[in-house]
Order: C-alpha cells, then sequence, then structure tokens
C-alpha cells in the first residue's frame, strides 16, 4: 500500500448496522461506533478511544532511560509525561482502504528522540473490531509501548442499566503516592479504578450492558490498565507494559524486531429492547 497519502478530516467504516469513525488529525482516534444506531463511546475531544504510543499511562517525571542515555518527555500530567504523542499527532492515511477497513501512520519526531513509523489499521465487522498497532524504527533500538484508552459509556441512554465490568487479573500492580506501580503485586481490590492489572494468558474483559449489549474486549498484551473513577465512563485499556514501563519493563524496538499489539472489541446483542439512535 502507498504510504504518501495526505491527512483526511474523518473516516467512516461500515458493517451492516455498525459505523465507526476514525479521526486521523485528531491522533487517529476512534471519535465514534456505534451499533444498531446506539453510541458506546463518550462523545467529545478529549474521549472516544485514543492511542497510547509510544508510552502508555505515566512516565515518571517524563524521563526515561535507553542505556546510558537519559530522555525528558514533556511533563503534561505533573509531576510526569503520559499518554505518548500519537495521541496528539496528525496521521495519514494508507491508500488501499474498503468501507469496512482503513490504515493509517504517524512519523515519530520531537519530543520523541528516535526516527521511527507507528502504523494503526482498523477492521470492522457487523459482529466486532480488530484494531493492530506497530511501532517500527527507523534506525536505532529504542523502549516503547502500545495500546488504547477507549472510553466506553456507562449508560448507553433511554432508560437501560448502567454497564457491568467483569474481568479476572492475576495480580494487580500497587498503585503509590505518585499514582506509578510501586512494583508490588497484590490481590485484585474493589474498584474504582485508576489501575493497572496483570493478565499473563492476554487482555479479556467484558462490559455488559444489562439486557442491551455485551462487549467483550480481548488482546494477546498482558497488561489491563481500568479506570472507572468518573461516572460517564468505564475504560478498559489493552497496554504492551505497564504505566512508567519504559523505566520498568523496557521493551526494545528494533529492526528485526518491531512493536506490534492487536485489540478485539466483539459484541452480542441481548434481550428484546431494540439499540435504536438516541436524540
Amino acid at each position: 500500500m502507498d504510504q504518501t497519502a495526505q491527512p483526511v478530516h474523518l473516516v467512516h467504516l461500515t458493517a451492516g448496522d455498525v459505523a465507526l469513525t476514525v479521526l486521523p488529525e485528531a491522533g487517529c482516534r476512534i471519535g465514534s461506533l456505534r451499533i444498531g444506531g446506539r453510541q458506546l463511546l463518550r462523545q467529545g475531544p478529549r474521549y472516544g478511544s485514543f492511542p497510547l504510543v509510544p508510552w502508555c499511562g505515566r512516565t515518571e517525571n517524563g524521563r526515561f532511560r535507553n542505556g546510558s542515555i537519559t530522555h525528558q518527555l514533556p511533563v503534561n500530567a505533573a509531576p510526569h509525561a503520559i499518554h505518548g504523542t500519537g495521541r496528539e499527532t496528525v496521521w495519514h492515511r494508507v491508500e488501499g482502504a474498503t468501507s469496512s477497513m482503513a490504515a493509517f501512520y504517524f512519523d515519530l519526531a520531537d519530543p520523541w528522540p528516535y526516527a521511527g513509523r507507528v502504523t494503526q489499521v482498523f477492521e470492522l465487522s457487523t459482529s466486532e473490531l480488530r484494531i493492530t498497532m506497530a511501532v517500527e524504527t527507523a534506525e536505532e533500538s529504542f523502549p516503547a509501548q502500545a495500546g488504547w484508552h477507549p472510553w466506553f459509556l456507562r449508560n448507553l441512554g433511554g432508560g437501560g442499566k448502567d454497564a457491568v465490568l467483569d474481568f479476572a487479573p492475576a495480580w494487580q500492580e500497587e498503585r503509590g503516592a505518585n499514582r506509578l506501580p510501586t512494583g508490588k503485586r497484590i490481590e485484585p481490590q474493589p474498584g474504582p479504578w485508576d489501575d493497572c492489572f496483570g493478565m499473563p494468558d492476554g487482555v479479556d474483559a467484558t462490559l455488559t450492558w444489562p439486557g442491551e449489549l455485551r462487549l467483550r474486549v480481548t488482546s494477546p498484551a498482558e497488561w489491563l490498565v481500568v479506570y472507572d473513577e468518573q461516572p460517564e465512563a468505564i475504560c478498559i485499556e489493552p497496554q504492551s507494559g505497564p504505566p512508567n514501563g519504559l523505566n520498568t519493563s523496557p521493551r526494545l524496538v528494533t529492526l528485526i524486531e518491531p512493536l506490534e499489539i492487536t485489540t478485539v472489541w466483539a459484541w452480542e446483542r441481548l434481550g428484546q429492547r431494540p439499540l435504536i439512535a438516541e436524540f
């Protein structure tokens, strides 16, 4: 596929009555996912679902090391650097899209200190969305992370019940006063959460809106961050590493081994209550 295309404003994918909108100029985030007309994602310029790349969550004091070299990232969640640069970057569309598939890329640049390319592919069907992201280096090896930060609506509107989250992590990363994992693994605690969990057999979490929809989020990745401290949404975030992982669990991207991560959102419609558009 030709990777010289110019940025586009909106990209719409459809499969039956499922509709996905991608915003390449707003960090290649998903702006909308509608199933049977019902919106699943919190709306607004900060929400939807955005990529976490080339790091996930908070990096302590905005600093990380690659060998003997220490790098300073912009501190945008004082005192830390949060969520990478991909969500604030214009992505370019790759030629060869169809009505249900599209691919995008951006080239890593300042303030990230290493050259490389990030690609993201969206594949939509009537029953699932598959997203794949890859981080490649242009020359030097460097540590990186990748993942996603979806804001799923807690309530789909129209008088339905709030979503129920179900997942079974092997452990929870103890969170310190600085909001970063301390390095100690503890038994999973009750929510609300802004916490990282270990799932060594792969991420597997389910949101159920009773009588309406069941959404299963899976990924071969072994780390899951759950954020549900706001009443409007529940965030289920598959990640290639834990918060501050550039320092504590560095995964090197090399010329022969890029970083690749995939997530699948699969849904099942429940009961007799129709999913209809809310206006």
